[in-house]
């Protein structure tokens, strides 16, 4: 920070609170990038310190606005940020963390009241952050939203004239999500390089923070972000389908590919994704969906299996089948033998699918999917 503002202190803002707390009065807290400061963000801030006695305004540094939004962001560093918050009328005090949660905050300054934007529910707060201000007794208040106004769509009109429009280069703009090795991913990037697929990959998420899929993703010089998907392995919390679908818009992606993510996607994805979210699935669709594909064709005697790519919608396996490719089941094969010949034909089909997206009819942005 330069000279001429200084952030307030950790210890600052909770003697502020304890001197409020003794003379019964509530501070205050929310958290936020506050990365393009626009009308629905004031008034948001309006309505939250009118829920106590003053109000304090953590800020993400621009390293955890990186980590949580993509290498894109900020668009304006924590200095300046932190400079116009500190002097709105409804804001007492502004602290910058460099965490990706503000958990450590609630934690030492433990607020009386948190007030958060009405695109989150009280389910859909971070776990992390949910526990912490349930230790500290603090009140939770989501404030409903200022309708047409948020940074991304500000950003997306002047990017493109309009939230909706798509990017100027005219390829297929992908988000691809994946929790494992990332094949599938790496065959992506070789199609793009090749020239075999016109598209780009505008942001890949993955729900495992070490995966080589992540590390392949980084060593592309792709946007390789992390979202803790919660405690059920095939399920993604509330907070992070929350999360999910705000990269994706930040993204203005065309299309969702879903290459060995091993958690349900849920609303508001499968809702404002729909018709654009693809999955490639180990198994001749119908026949055994869901988990362990391969073992399942061995054990039910299969004399073939193969892949299919389709459509993702609530129906796990479900969608409208795109394409298929077959594969030989092979005496004395195994689930991984099995499995990794059908990754094969995966990779090829996928990249496919694809790059004949648009010639199929298939909706992309501003094309009345979203």
């Amino acid at each position: 920070m330069p000279d001429d503002y200084t952030p307030a202190t950790i210890a600052a803002v909770r003697r502020l609170r304890d001197t409020l707390d003794q003379e019964g009065k509530k501070l205050v807290f929310t958290n936020g990038c506050f990365d393009l400061l626009h009308a629905g963000h004031v008034r948001y801030l309006e309505q939250a310190r009118a829920l106590g006695d003053a109000m304090v305004v953590a800020l993400n540094s621009d390293e955890s606005v990186r980590a949580l939004k993509g290498p894109d962001r900020p668009l304006n560093t924590e200095c300046d940020r932190a400079e116009v918050m500190s002097a709105l009328r409804a804001v007492d005090a502004v602290v910058v963390f460099d965490d990706e949660r503000a958990t450590s905050l609630i934690e030492a300054i433990r607020p009386h009241v948190y007030a958060k934007g009405g695109d989150y529910t009280v389910e859909s707060l971070n776990r992390e952050e949910r526990t912490a201000l349930e230790v500290a007794g603090t009140q939770i208040s989501i404030l409903p939203l200022v309708p047409g106004r948020s940074t991304t769509r500000t950003i997306n009109k002047m990017q493109g004239g309009g939230e909706s429009t798509p990017a100027s280069s005219g390829l297929l703009r992908l988000a691809v999500l994946g929790s494992g090795a990332g094949s599938n991913l790496r065959a992506i990037i070789a199609a793009i390089a090749d020239n075999k697929l016109k598209a780009e990959i505008a942001v890949t998420l993955t729900d495992q923070a070490n995966s080589s899929f992540r590390e392949i993703a980084r060593a592309a010089g792709l946007p390789a972000l992390f979202v803790d998907g919660g405690e059920n392995p095939r399920k993604l919390s509330d907070a992070a389908q929350k999360e999910v679908f705000e990269h994706l818009e930040r993204a203005r992606v065309d299309v969702v590919v879903l290459a060995g993510f091993m958690r349900i996607l849920k609303e508001p994805v499968i809702s404002a994704y729909a018709g654009r979210i693809v999955n490639v699935h180990p198994s001749l669709l119908p026949k055994f969906k869901g988990a362990n594909a391969p073992q399942l064709a061995i054990e039910d005697g299969e004399l073939e299996s193969g892949c299919t790519v389709h459509l993702v919608t609530a129906e796990i396996d479900g969608g409208r089948i795109l394409a298929q490719a077959k594969v030989r089941v092979n005496i004395g094969d195994t689930a991984e033998k099995l499995h990794a010949r059908i990754k094969v034909e995966e990779h090829k089909l996928l990249s496919q699918v694809l790059n004949e997206w648009r010639e199929r009819g298939l909706p992309v942005r501003g094309a009345g999917a979203s």
